[in-house]
């Protein structure tokens, strides 16, 4: 696998609250080093759940110019990476310090880190995607109503990819169920498996470099 080393400066983009389904919003006034969107990881943090968090942070400097780096006195933007209700994270920057929840009760493990992380970086759900009515089927009389705002369909950074069942950003066949039956299936072949992705995929990884603009060609043909 090629490696991108080179740092970039983008300019900002800003997207509100995962939760509210909204559409990306650029923001020319303002530009950020990817070099300066930091970490900060509690304190009271075991070593292995500590472990868990800078393996995912740290993959993707192995396949693309994206760097984090601790916090430093001064520094405008971060994340703080915490342990709080759930998995989850805004969509994209919102300035400051911006909260990625890591929950310790399900939420450490590579894929949701990096899942989470891409989030923050700027990517919604695969599932959400505008053409995903060509690759998958929702079942929406079995998702939980609190939760249907997840597989509404929004603008998404697909960056010139196909739909991506084995992206870290699609969901399992039963999520947000309330009766155990699936809430989405693969069409037009049911069998497919999808949502098991234990870390980020090559269209996953093509999509962050197309969009930092890491590297030209980052895969070999």
């Amino acid at each position: 696998m090629a490696v991108c080393l080179r740092e970039i400066v983008l300019r900002g983009r800003k997207q509100r609250k995962e939760s509210e389904v909204a559409a990306i919003e650029e923001d020319t006034t303002q530009e950020l080093s990817v070099g300066e969107l930091l970490e900060r990881a509690n304190r009271d943090r075991t070593s292995r759940e500590k472990a868990i968090i800078v393996r995912g942070l740290e993959s993707f400097s192995s396949f693309s110019c994206i760097r984090f780096r601790p916090y430093r006195s001064g520094d405008r933007e971060w994340l703080n990476i915490e342990s709080r209700n759930g998995c989850y994270s805004y969509v994209g920057r919102t300035g400051g310090g911006q909260t990625v929840s890591l929950s310790r009760q399900g939420c450490l493990y590579h894929n949701t880190v990096q899942h989470e992380l891409l989030h923050a970086l700027g990517f919604n759900h695969e599932q959400t995607r505008n053409d995903r009515d060509n690759h998958i089927r929702v079942h929406w009389n079995n998702i939980i109503d609190d939760m249907k705002y997840n597989f509404n369909k929004i603008a998404t950074l697909n960056q010139g990819t196909s739909y991506d069942y084995n992206s870290v950003m699609q969901y399992h066949r039963y999520a947000f169920s309330k009766n155990n039956y699936p809430t989405m299936e693969p069409i037009p072949n049911s069998n497919v498996s999808f949502g098991k992705a234990t870390e980020m995929s090559k269209n996953d990884i093509d999509r962050l470099n197309r969009l930092y603009k890491c590297c030209e060609n980052q895969w070999p043909p």
